[in-house]
């Protein structure tokens, strides 16, 4: 069959389900927005969705709660009906599949033997004593992860359990839980961290490697670079407030109302790099800050071991110098105001916030600096990784 006839046929399939070639397109511009890529790249994820064949995945669950598969099952643009109907074989998924019991494990083994498939992992692997707390089938999850490693094509690691060992592996770590990353060395291996990993960014990370063969840009931690690569404070639209030394005090007062920063509650947006401010949830309805919470920094390693409502320790992560003072300031500047400049700067913290209390209500434009930090300035770097 010609790269025209799967087109065509790809094109009257999602026509049967109601989707419009129009519809399609946008989807394609969507996740090349979500991949932060040019919009001509739509054209190129288009061709790899209509003409390549299904992708077939075995998706293990370890020491989890199955909450990034209640993400997965909640995946709309495209829901997870088209995804699994049309681009993945979900060969293997205990939550999903319709066979149990010896049936689903020759299922997995008839794909494990054939090679090629996507190995998507949620949840940690226990250690201790064998591997003995999580077992499938009679054996561990650890025997489990490097059988089915062996031909997997790559490796996605979702949620921070199976990132960073997630709650499993908070103190005292009673199973010595790990993250996946730390057992593979031979397939590479791509973290989708969150608490449970938002769907947008697994499609998105799936349809990259659909279109490209290859997983995308990751930094340090093997996170991608898309969703990764800037701090949530830096897109946060509460940053003007911040600026401008408005914080909420109290849950229910007038700062909490009026939706001011929420630092001094706890939020870990300063310190937390995802792009949560963008994508959002719930097929982008909203988000934890937006809601009126602050980031617990779910993305990050141990978060699970750092008290929610304790703020941010602003110098671990910029100088004293690039920031504004978080006491109230005697002349303030408007949010939006604040807001704008700390888009226009970019990833690199602090530069929005140069509008420090002795220059608020300044009107001359606040000069550039230069992060001295080089862990801050790494993130500026032509192939754009950071190491926080």
């Amino acid at each position: 069959m010609s790269m025209q006839d799967q087109e065509s046929n790809f094109l009257k399939a999602l026509k049967q389900k109601g989707i419009t070639r129009r519809d399609f397109l946008k989807y394609c511009t969507l996740i090349s927005g979500v991949l932060a890529m040019p919009q001509p790249i739509a054209n190129q994820i288009s061709k790899a969705l209509s003409q390549k064949k299904r992708m077939p995945v075995v998706w293990l669950e370890m020491q989890d709660c199955a909450g990034c598969s209640e993400s997965f099952l909640r995946a709309s643009k495209p829901s997870v009906t088209e995804i699994i109907l049309e681009k993945l074989s979900i060969d293997y998924h205990e939550v999903l599949m319709a066979a149990s019991g010896s049936l689903a494990e020759e299922a997995k083994a008839k794909t494990l033997a054939e090679g090629g498939y996507l190995l998507v992992v949620e949840g940690s692997i226990p250690l201790k004593d064998n591997g003995m707390y999580c077992c499938i089938g009679g054996r561990s999850a650890k025997d489990l992860l490097e059988e089915a490693v062996k031909n997997a094509a790559a490796v996605i690691a979702v949620g921070s359990c199976a990132t960073f060992g997630g709650i499993p592996k908070a103190e005292p770590n009673p199973t010595q839980a790990v993250g996946v990353d730390q057992l593979v060395t031979s397939k590479p291996v791509v973290n989708l961290s969150g608490c449970p990993v938002n769907v947008v960014n697994l499609t998105a990370t799936v349809v990259y490697y659909l279109t490209f063969g290859k997983l995308p840009a990751l930094d340090a931690k093997k996170r991608p670079l898309f969703a990764y690569g800037a701090r949530i404070h830096d897109n946060c639209e509460r940053r003007g407030h911040f600026d401008a030394g408005e914080f909420v005090k109290s849950w229910g007062d007038e700062g909490h109302q009026k939706g001011w920063c929420l630092y001094h509650m706890g939020c870990k947006g300063p310190e937390t790099f995802q792009n949560c401010p963008t994508v959002r949830w719930n097929d982008g309805t909203s988000w934890p800050i937006g809601s009126g919470h602050g980031c617990i920094g779910c993305a990050e390693p141990d978060f699970w071991d750092k008290s929610i409502y304790s703020p941010a320790t602003l110098d671990e992560f910029a100088p004293p110098s690039v920031y504004p003072s978080t006491t109230t300031p005697i002349k303030t500047i408007k949010p939006q105001d604040a807001a704008a400049t700390g888009a226009a700067v970019g990833v690199i913290l602090g530069v929005a916030a140069t509008i420090a209390v002795k220059q608020l209500g300044k009107k001359k434009a606040p000069p550039t600096l230069e992060v001295g930090d080089e862990k801050n300035q790494a993130t500026t770097k032509q192939d754009g990784k950071h190491d926080d």
